[in-house]
Parts: C-alpha cells; structure tokens; sequence
C-alpha cells in the first residue's frame, strides 16, 4: 500500500505536493520521493525514511516546475533498497516519470516479455518498473512522430489495461507535455481526482484519497472510475477516456477497515462511517456471543479503532474508556517490514492506564486482527494492568489469506487466523474469547453507503481474487521473492 499525488498547477507546485505527500504519510513509511516537471526537464529527490526527514531546503530549491508527483512507499513487492524508491523513470518515449500504489499479479510473465521480446532493460525488482516498462512500450508503438496527443495516451493505457492484472493506481508525468493518471479495470486501489480555481485558470490534482486535496484546498470533483485514464495537458485541459473493455466496481474492503484516513471518502464512501457501521453491526454479534453482564467497559486500540469501539459501547449501552495511550512518534506496526520490529514497538507505541482496567472485565475493540502481534502484547498489558477478564473484538471478519493487491499480507502462515477457529485464537492471543465481524453483513452494510458498488475487493477474508490466476505456486513465488529481498 502506498500513497501517490499528481499536481498541474499555475503556480511551483512543490509546496502543495510536500503538503499533501505529508498528509498520505500514513500508507507508507518506507520511503518517499517527489519529481517535478519545468518545460522538458525533470527534477527529482527520493530517499528512505519519512517524508520530513527526506526533504530539505536544498532540495526544495531546485524542485521547480508547475506539474509534479510524489510518493510515499509501503513496500509490498521488491526489496526495500534506495533503487526502488519512486518516482522512477524511463527517457523513452518523451521522458516519463512514473509512480502506483498497489501490485501487479502477473509480474514475471511480464518481466520477461519485457526483457527477452520487448528488448526493455529492467534494473529493480519493483513492479513499478515493470508496469511504467509496460506502458513505456506501448506509448512507443502509438508514436507516429506528429506529437502525442490524448487518443495516443489512452491507446497506450488501454494495452497496459490488456496486459496488467493486478490492483493499481498510477500517476505519470509526460515530459513536456502534462499529467497522466489511471486506475485499474476493477478500482481495487483508490484515486480521486479535484481542482482549485483561480484567476490564472484551473489547477488539477489526483490523489490515493480525498483527505489529500483537503489538506491544500482542492474541491474533490470525483474518484476516477475503473479503467479510466484521465490527462491534464500543459494548458490545464483535461482529457479522459474509459480504456479497459470490462470494468466493475471492486474497493479494497481494508482500505475502508485500517488502511485510510478516517477523514477520506473513497468511491462515495466515508471511512468514518463505514467504521461507526462496522462497530453498530459488530454490536449486534458480541450480544449473541457474551453476557451483556459480563462486560464491565468498552476500550479501544487507537487510533482505528476508535469508531468501531463508540458504536459498540453506544449500541450496548456500556461505559467507554480510553485504556491506551499512544506514543505518535511510532509508526504503524502493521506496515513495518519485519516481524521484530513489529514486536518491539508495540509496547513503545501503547502504554496502559492501570487505573481503567483494575479488577474489570474488558471488551477490547480493534479494527482487525492480522498476525496477532499487537492484541497479544495488549492483552498481556491489560491483564498485567489489573483486568479479570479480557475479551477481544475486530471489527473485521478473521483474515485467513494472503493479499495480492497491494497489501503486506503475503503468507497464510503469518496469520494468526489461518486454519483456526476462533476459540483457538483466543488461546493463541491469550484472550478469554474473540469475537469478529460477519463478512456477509459487513459486505451488506457498507454498500448502504454506495450501492453502485458491485462487490468489494475481499480475498484477504474469503480467498476470492478477482483478478483470477492467483494459485498456491504464484503464493510460493512471491513468499520467494520477499525472502530474497
């Protein structure tokens, strides 16, 4: 998962992107990188780290130009080398800079039609680099030495539609000549586009999710359909074309559960409602399953599950607590790339207050439960605190399959859910039992909020992969590719 920002503005555009790059800061901590456009030349600065420790005024300085992307990276494919950062780039055809949120799922088959047929030379093991090869290629065979114009980009976007399987949201930068952007036929991964009036003539940015625009003033028009590509030329003239053949409306059912901003509206849905419904339904479930008698108070795990955690004490009728007070100089520990990391830092970012939880029984609420690392440690911090009874909730349905798209779950062995059942995950985390979300009536709620949505993106919880060709020996290729990285 990674956020991306592309901006045509009448003004240097470094400023909003720094701004609103920070602003996505949350989808990954890896790395980040900006590139700019000033007439035919690009200008760029990418490094590891957070956004605030890459970028200097030294830098700012020579970042100039009125069109420009960035990037933040959560690194799912490839290794966490300074080669994999993005923007990448390709000088051929026009010069291209390039960055996506998500994951291509036939990423050797296409790398090796790039390298041995299509004599393109690959130096990462990003699959940015293949997708930005892919599209390079198929722009290369539209020219026709009269100038690019728009019907050539969509051409060239709708063989990348015919080639590419996977999840992703992609923004470019076409040397001297505007701002290109396109989702995936199926809207897996998120992107909106909004605009900003003024008396020089519009400005345009697209962005992962709507909190971004917000951040610098940009009025959202709209998310970007499935399969469309949309281009904004140098002149603020914006071209858009629907290029795959068959398109659905899929979202990533995580984005809406932990991955976003509660603040974000992605495809007309609210973040923060969906978790105040997620909570409302999850109500429903912990009466069928604990003495409403038994539960002393309501605690959330911050910050996520915050919404989930009101709703439920509110639907039960039960006090709500803050139990946990968190460290904001951690990072997400879901989106650490190690294991070890994960596990000291649970304890660095949480500390209990001793006081809410002495001699009472607790219903813990969380926004999911992935490998287990975090309830455990906050179990063991509860009951160390004093509490009697612990009973821990996910707001989501158990997640018992590794993610294709764009998610670090790339391993049913990682998962504490994977093949069992929910009394021995609660063994397994020391709870005194565990409740989770129904993914039928989770599914069922959420598309009261848009009903245009055709399904939502789900493997992770049901094992479906609606891209198809996802089998056990493409799972052991990347377990593979991620050992060696």
């Amino acid at each position: 998962m990674c956020g991306v920002i592309g901006l045509l503005s009448s003004g240097e555009v470094l400023p909003i992107l720094y701004e609103a790059l920070t602003v996505l800061q949350h989808r990954g901590q890896d790395a980040a990188g900006i590139a700019t456009c000033s007439g035919n030349h690009f200008h760029l600065r990418k490094s590891n780290g957070l956004i605030r420790d890459i970028f200097y005024q030294r830098h700012m300085k020579r970042l100039e130009g009125f069109m420009g992307i960035g990037h933040t990276r959560y690194s799912t494919t490839g290794s966490t080398g300074s080669n994999e950062v993005q923007p990448l780039y390709v000088n051929s055809p026009y010069g291209i800079m390039f960055s996506h949120n998500g994951n291509l799922t036939n990423y050797n088959d296409l790398r090796e039609e790039l390298i041995h047929k299509q004599c393109r030379h690959i130096n990462t093991s990003s699959d940015t680099e293949i997708l930005l090869n892919v599209f390079a290629h198929e722009l290369q065979k539209q020219s026709t030495g009269a100038g690019l114009t728009p019907t050539m980009l969509f051409n060239g976007v709708k063989n990348v539609f015919h080639r590419c399987q996977g999840g992703y949201a992609v923004v470019a930068l076409i040397s001297g000549h505007g701002l290109l952007a396109f989702r995936d036929p199926h809207g897996i991964r998120p992107l909106m586009i909004g605009r900003k009036k003024n008396t020089q003539g519009d400005e345009f940015m697209v962005a992962s999710e709507s909190v971004a625009l917000d951040a610098v003033g940009f009025e959202f028009l709209r998310d970007v359909a499935p399969g469309e590509a949309i281009f904004i030329d140098r002149d603020s003239r914006i071209y858009t074309a629907i290029c795959a053949k068959k398109t659905t409306l899929n979202p990533c059912l995580f984005e809406y559960i932990y991955m976003a901003r509660p603040d974000s509206v992605i495809d007309k849905i609210s973040v923060y409602q969906a978790r105040l419904l997620m909570g409302k339904q999850l109500a429903k479930q912990i009466l069928k399953t604990i003495p409403i008698e038994d539960i002393d108070v309501v605690i959330p795990i911050p910050d996520s599950g915050r919404p989930a955690a009101l709703e439920v004490s509110r639907e039960l009728k039960l006090p709500y607590r803050e139990g946990f007070v968190k460290n904001r100089y951690i990072g997400r520990t879901f989106i650490m790339s190690e294991q070890s990391e994960r596990i000291s830092s649970v304890r660095r970012k949480l500390n209990a207050m001793k006081t809410e939880f002495k001699d009472k029984n607790i219903l813990l609420v969380d926004d999911s439960i992935v490998r287990g690392t975090t309830c455990k440690q906050l179990i063991e911090l509860a009951r160390e605190s004093g509490a009697k009874k612990v009973y821990f909730c996910s707001a989501s349905p158990p997640i018992r399959h590794p993610n294709v798209y764009g998610i670090d779950i790339p391993s049913c062995k990682d998962l504490v859910a994977y093949d069992h059942l929910e009394h021995e995950i609660a063994v397994r985390i020391g709870a005194d039992q565990v409740i989770y979300q129904k993914l039928d009536e989770l599914v069922k709620i959420l598309k009261t909020l848009n009903p245009n949505i055709v399904d939502f993106e789900a493997s992770v919880f049901n094992g479906i992969y609606i891209t198809g060709k996802i089998d056990q020996k493409y799972f052991e290729l990347l377990q593979k590719s991620r050992e060696k990285s």
